[in-house]
């Protein structure tokens, strides 16, 4: 099956976030890449943190900066943010947002952190393995299950408000496993920082 760029994403942005997602994502998607997520925190005063990734999950300097520079003139032209912001793009990281069915089919056998938007049998908050995926849902395996009570719970993706993989030996591991296969130079970081007044370019360590 052929990677889809546009996969609908279940854990959607609302407000201004909402906006700026649908500025964002046509101008990644012309550039091979898909969103994963956009987030304005108070950092520097207001920044503006978009997270991609390319077809394998990774997003390296290059592919930072390429869509970096793509995006810097669509958001002075849509000008979303009414004051002075940092534009901040980045990978999603080991520890990354699960966002689209693809993503939890990816990492079955990982540790997640799930929250729902609603609870369900008196319970919002899930973190366990994440087991069988299918078209409407996944199923998290809870490690602290009481005894006598079934461990998988099955959570519809419609119902997701937040999920994102928990920093494991095992997910360590995998990465370091894909470091090794596509090894990425030292000096290269997977944060590139635009200052909104004047367009400085500063380089973030990971």
């Amino acid at each position: 099956m052929a990677f889809d760029l546009a996969e609908p994403r279940y854990i959607k942005e609302t407000g201004l976030e909402a906006r700026i997602a649908r500025i964002v994502e046509p101008v990644a998607i012309d550039l091979g890449f898909s969103l994963v997520r956009i987030k304005i925190t108070p950092e520097n005063g207001c920044t503006l943190q978009i997270m991609a990734e390319d077809q394998n999950g990774r997003f390296t300097i290059t592919d930072c900066e390429t869509l970096s520079k793509d995006l810097s003139p669509v958001l002075d032209v849509e000008d979303p943010i009414d004051r002075e912001y940092h534009l901040e793009v980045s990978s999603p990281g080991i520890d990354r947002p699960l966002v689209r069915k693809r993503d939890f089919e990816r990492f079955v056998g990982h540790e997640a952190k799930v929250e729902l938007s609603d609870m369900i049998n008196g319970r919002k908050r899930f973190r366990g393995e994440i087991g069988p995926v299918d078209d409407t849902g996944v199923i998290i395996i809870l490690p602290d299950a009481p005894g006598g009570t079934d461990p998988e719970h099955k959570l519809a993706f419609a119902d997701i408000a937040e999920a994102k993989l928990v920093m494991t030996d095992k997910l360590m591991d995998m990465a370091r496993a894909d470091q090794e296969l596509h090894p990425i130079d030292d000096d290269e970081t997977e944060t590139v920082e635009y200052a909104d007044a004047d367009n400085d370019v500063s380089e973030e360590k990971n």
